[in-house]
């Protein structure tokens, strides 16, 4: 029996940036037709489809409402409307930090609010955002920070504050790809602070390559899908995708900087060529 799939995407990357290429043949092998489509393309009947799966909807974060509306319509969501909710606010970090996770430190300044800048090196950046837009990176003596969290609050953005962690500079950060609530494989994302962006201006270019994650990463990636599982109320296999973004701190030991839930890039490009077969298999998992 033949199923419809479609791939969510948005106008400026209708077929996200490469990374999922291997995917629709993937689907296609498992009795799957498969389409791109762009979130917001009023003539594709989303309801319709038999999986709808979030993977380049990129634009979000300046419709954030309008596209929280839109995953609400959609039946067959992956992740589903009320991850999306949660996940794409990084304000989520807050509640995963006061769940006992070893998150990197993070302080929400609401619009309006002031903040006592930290001593050290530290990042601002908008709760909602994608691909590092919006996040700069500012020295102790916090020059340039105040003007930067003007800027995002009179836009009405929520700003993150967080400690520099100055491991990003040499070792990156690890990301661990789970599907299904499995884990798949990993990758290593250099630093993004900086002035590299995307031709389509919807993110900073990242330069990635295939890693294999140390045990005490994995077991705070693991930690971290189990937290967000139980606030959220759901199992970890209910969860189609997931990426768990993690640093070491200036002890050396890991940190999750963010657990991409929406719409990350996967690291298919870096993977063993089975991952996009795993993946095929856990959209079979979540329609079982």
């Amino acid at each position: 029996m033949s199923r419809t799939a479609i791939l969510a995407s948005c106008a400026k990357m209708p077929e996200g940036d490469g990374d999922d290429q291997a995917v629709p043949a993937a689907l296609d092998d498992l009795g799957f037709t498969v389409r791109w489509a762009p979130w917001d393309d009023r003539d594709v009947d989303f309801a319709d489809a038999d999986v709808v799966v979030l993977r380049a909807t990129w634009d979000y974060p300046d419709r954030r409402a309008e596209f929280l509306d839109w995953c609400e319509s959609v039946p067959a969501l992956y992740n589903p409307a009320a991850v999306a909710r949660w996940n794409t606010d990084k304000s989520y970090l807050v509640e995963l930090q006061n769940a006992g996770l070893l998150v990197v430190p993070t302080t929400l300044v609401e619009p309006g609010e002031q903040i006592q800048w930290p001593r050290a090196s530290f990042v601002v950046k908008p709760s909602v955002g994608v691909g590092s837009r919006g996040a700069a990176r500012f020295g102790a003596d916090a020059a340039g920070a105040g003007e930067h969290l003007r800027t995002l609050h009179a836009d009405g953005r929520t700003a993150l504050v967080q400690p520099y962690q100055s491991s990003v500079d040499t070792q990156g950060e690890i990301s661990l790809t789970y599907f299904g609530g499995i884990y798949s494989h990993a990758f290593t994302k250099a630093a993004m602070l900086g002035s590299d962006v995307d031709p389509s201006g919807l993110y900073l270019a990242e330069r990635m390559s295939a890693a294999v994650p140390a045990p005490e990463v994995r077991a705070l990636a693991e930690d971290a899908m189990d937290t967000a599982c139980s606030l959220l109320g759901i199992l970890r296999a209910e969860l189609l995708y997931a990426r768990a973004d993690i640093v070491r701190g200036e002890d050396g030991h890991p940190l999750l900087l963010e657990l991409e839930l929406v719409e990350p890039t996967l690291g298919f490009r870096h993977a063993d060529a089975g991952a996009p077969l795993r993946f095929a298999s856990a959209v079979r998992q979540q329609l079982a």
